[in-house]
């Protein structure tokens, strides 16, 4: 069965009691239990499982081409999940360019707690082999990468971390799986912030890890699932669930329009520089191409200047909202240092931009507009 038929019938099936072909939403806390304390239709309580998280969970895993699933409360909860199963004292070894929750949370609780971890550029094997030296329990790849987009050559950093002993993470929010599939390169586990392109609507919260297998990690994972708490409610699954069905149209909308704003930016003046891996100029454009099928939706650029000039960049478009997130309808712009804070690694005069589902050439008119201005004008 191809993608796009997999994204609409996936976890999918005709309501039997009602003939719905929308899948209703199933808000029962708890399920009525057969003489023998089972469930009498494989559920008992909301927080061990839900049908709409059920079917969730089943498609997402089709379409990453995983054995099974699990659904978090959000992106941040699953990346806490996944180390969390690893134990205390354990090793994690992350991309220098990653999302700044993910280091934040390596960096702060999760130190706390016990694990430990390094930062090393993952678009360079080299560096990597050397750090790999360290026994890390868990590789964390995010490809590409946030905010820079850099490239991870998915395949041959997988075996280079499997020589090691350590089990591969890879972060498929920004590509997914209509672009990009980590589990046939490699991957052991493979997590979504599923508020971005799986919702597609900037309207849920709800996380997701796929596993290859099933073995002792998986199963830490599902008990951490289970008894922890941090599981999205059913309506949260219904809409992701929902957006699911659209993804793959919506991506290659995302795909073609970010391709042709980077290719307009890459030609402008006031542009020092373009992070978009659908351009040959980009130093991963090779692996990028050969491991992907489109460039995604997301695009960097480096405004000439400094802060205060890509900060004015942004204060002056009109149809990108100045607002976190990403892979929503609406096109958004974003000045990253001024969202990570104080420490923050991302050049001062970076932006990053979602591309929506707007026309390119209104997208690239605003951007010419807050390009081709000086705050004196």
């Amino acid at each position: 069965m191809r993608f796009e038929t997999l994204a609409v019938h996936a976890g999918r099936a005709i309501d039997p009691a009602t003939g719905a072909v929308a899948t209703p939403i199933h808000l029962s806390s708890t399920y009525a239990r057969g003489p023998d304390g089972q469930g009498l239709h494989g559920f008992g309580y909301a927080r061990y499982d839900n049908p709409n998280r059920h079917a969730l969970e089943v498609a997402v895993a089709a379409l990453e081409g995983g054995i099974g699933a699990m659904a978090y409360s959000s992106g941040s909860a699953v990346t806490t999940a996944v180390c969390r199963a690893l134990g205390p004292g354990a090793l994690v070894l992350a991309p220098d360019d990653l999302f700044y929750g993910t280091r934040t949370l390596l960096l702060g609780t999760l130190k706390e707690w016990g694990l430990q971890s390094q930062f090393v550029d993952m678009s360079d094997l080299a560096a990597l082999r050397a750090a790999l030296t360290a026994k890390p329990r868990l590789l964390w790849l995010e490809t590409p990468s946030n905010p820079r987009l850099k490239i991870t050559d998915l395949g041959a950093a997988s075996e280079l971390a499997h020589q090691a002993g350590a089990l591969v993470v890879a972060d498929n929010t920004w590509a997914t799986p209509t672009i990009q599939t980590p589990i046939a390169l490699g991957a052991d586990v493979v997590i979504h912030s599923a508020v971005k392109y799986f919702g597609g609507h900037s309207d849920t919260s709800a996380g997701l890890a796929v596993v290859a297998r099933d073995d002792g990690f998986s199963a830490k994972l599902r008990e951490i699932q289970k008894y922890e708490g941090a599981v999205p409610s059913p309506f949260d699954c219904w809409l992701v669930h929902r957006g699911l069905h659209s993804l793959p149209a919506r991506m290659r909308q995302h795909c073609d329009t970010a391709a042709a704003v980077a290719g307009f930016l890459s030609r402008h003046p006031r542009v020092e520089a373009v992070h978009y891996p659908g351009l040959r100029s980009h130093p991963g454009h090779a692996i990028a191409a050969a491991q992907m099928k489109a460039g995604g939706g997301m695009v960097s650029f480096q405004v000439r200047g400094g802060r205060d000039e890509a900060i004015g960049v942004a204060s002056r478009t009109a149809l990108f909202i100045r607002a976190g997130s990403l892979g929503g309808v609406e096109s958004l712009i974003q000045h990253h240092a001024t969202v990570e804070g104080p420490g923050s690694k991302t050049p001062q005069n970076l932006l990053r931009l979602s591309i929506g589902l707007e026309h390119p050439e209104d997208l690239i008119n605003d951007l010419d507009h807050a390009l081709g201005r000086t705050d004196a004008a």
